[in-house]
């Protein structure tokens, strides 16, 4: 076999690949034998059937056309493998020649990863935000553990703001009571804007046994969208009441003894959760320099199928999951459908690009992935994903993902790599010193069997990486 290599652009190449006829001989082979399963002559019996008497009642042309297809993927492969390439995606052949006992000759137009120049990351500077907790965000933090522990007692009197008022609901539109306009014992909190808008006005001074009508945009339902003329009625009238501020509500509300403790505790996880946030920030905006220091050329079939991936799990999975169109979602945004898709092709280039450049870095560092990381990496993806660490080590494993985990934890690595080697200063000027990312995320322990499991997964990953360096 021969090929050559033609390079088309910088992200796609053209092999002509000639294949002497006798190298087709297992194909052919392979050929007559499917053949003679499919078939029945009479005179012989099944499986049995002479090559030459296949050729004469079924024609040549047709056990020519199961050879080719039987072979074109082998010396495809081969002709990539000797032309070193880095193919994406599938390739668009064409057979320009086919020479029964002479030759086989075709072109296989694939896209390959361009070769990238990694910039000098070492001067890359960028600001983000202090680490500053006042004693107002800790006030705010305890206050708002404050809420969770409140109770309600029953008033006889007006409503007012911060009440929770037992409501009765009727909905029209054009003065026809909705199959799905009525509600009755609905629970709300006055002025938390969590049911229709103007209702807060609407119960606001009513007593228990009050109503009042109002007009409001319906948010859900058969007449989503349309004016309805909203009746409520104010079944009951409670007043919350908060607990006190004090070492007895320290004691009741956390493992801590004094309210000072609990205030300690509270400005602890406030300053671990800027950190971490200071971290991502850092690494977002050092990784946005990154990217504008170098020239990543895009393949355009590839940034094709990124798009419409990302529009599919947008309409059919984040979308659907919520009950809404993607003409809702849009509305609900206020973007055309024009700025969408300029939006989402944007983010699918930013994110080919990414993974082309810390891809590139990860080689060029020599970087490796041991089983620690992906075990860690795959007790946070499972915690994310909604799954106990088995059942995703085991989805996994089963659906061939153990490759793409390894490249996300290399990439992880290699974004570290820059960061480290990046000026990073605060909004104060002051220089600040990132912890190991790794240890800021929370990992969630494996329930009984998942570190079993989860092991296998990240040691099947572990050799994956391995092969991938050594290869």
């Amino acid at each position: 076999m021969k090929s050559a290599v033609e390079t088309l652009n910088p992200t796609r190449v053209r092999l002509t690949v000639e294949v002497p006829f006798e190298e087709l001989k297992d194909s052919l082979d392979a050929a007559y034998k499917k053949i003679n399963q499919q078939v029945t002559v009479k005179g012989f019996r099944k499986g049995k059937i002479p090559a030459r008497v296949i050729d004469q009642r079924f024609g040549r042309g047709a056990v020519l056309e199961e050879a080719v297809n039987d072979a074109l993927p082998k010396f495809y492969t081969e002709a990539v493998n000797e032309g070193e390439l880095n193919v994406l995606g599938q390739p668009e052949v064409d057979i320009t020649e086919l020479k029964d006992g002479e030759l086989l000759a075709f072109t296989a137009e694939v896209d390959v990863r361009p070769e990238i120049e990694i910039p000098d990351y070492s001067g890359i500077e960028v600001t983000v935000d202090a680490l500053e907790v006042s004693d107002e965000d800790v006030e705010k933090a305890v206050e708002q553990l404050r809420e969770r522990f409140a109770s309600t007692n029953p008033v006889e009197r007006a409503a007012a703001e911060g009440d929770v008022v037992t409501v009765d609901l009727q909905a029209k539109v054009d003065g026809e009571v909705l199959e799905d306009g009525v509600a009755e014992g609905v629970s709300y909190t006055i002025g938390s804007g969590e049911l229709l808008d103007g209702i807060d006005a609407a119960v606001t001074g009513l007593e228990a046994g009050g109503e009042a009508t109002f007009t409001s945009e319906l948010k859900g339902g058969s007449a989503e969208g349309k004016e309805a003329e909203v009746t409520v009625k104010v079944t009951a009238v409670a007043a919350r009441e908060l607990p006190e501020l004090d070492d007895e509500f320290a004691q009741m509300a956390s493992e801590f003894d004094t309210l000072d403790e609990l205030k300690a505790d509270s400005r602890k996880r406030l300053e671990d959760t800027r950190q971490y946030e200071q971290a991502t920030q850092a690494q977002e905006r050092v990784l946005d320099e990154l990217l504008k220091l170098a020239e990543v050329p895009i393949p355009e079939k590839l940034l094709a199928d990124e798009v419409q991936t990302r529009k599919h799990n947008l309409e059919h999975h984040q979308l659907g999951q919520m009950g809404l169109t993607l003409d809702k979602y849009l509305e609900i945004q206020g973007k055309t459908a024009e700025e969408f898709d300029a939006e989402t092709s944007e983010q699918a280039v930013k994110g080919i690009k990414t993974q082309f450049l810390l891809d590139e870095i990860v080689n060029k560092e020599k970087l490796n992935v041991n089983q620690e990381e992906l075990t860690e990496h795959l007790m946070r993806r499972a915690a994310s994903s909604g799954m106990s660490p088995d059942q995703f080590a085991q989805a996994v494993v089963e659906g061939g993902q153990v490759p793409m985990l390894v490249g996300e934890v290399a990439r992880g690595k290699a974004l570290a790599v820059v960061v480290e080697a990046a000026k990073v200063v605060d909004t104060n000027g002051e220089p600040v010193e990132l912890e190991d990312d790794e240890e800021a995320i929370e990992t969630v322990e494996a329930a009984d069997g998942s570190a079993e499991a989860v092991a296998d997964a990240a040691e099947e990953a572990a050799k994956a990486a391995e092969e991938k360096t050594e290869a």
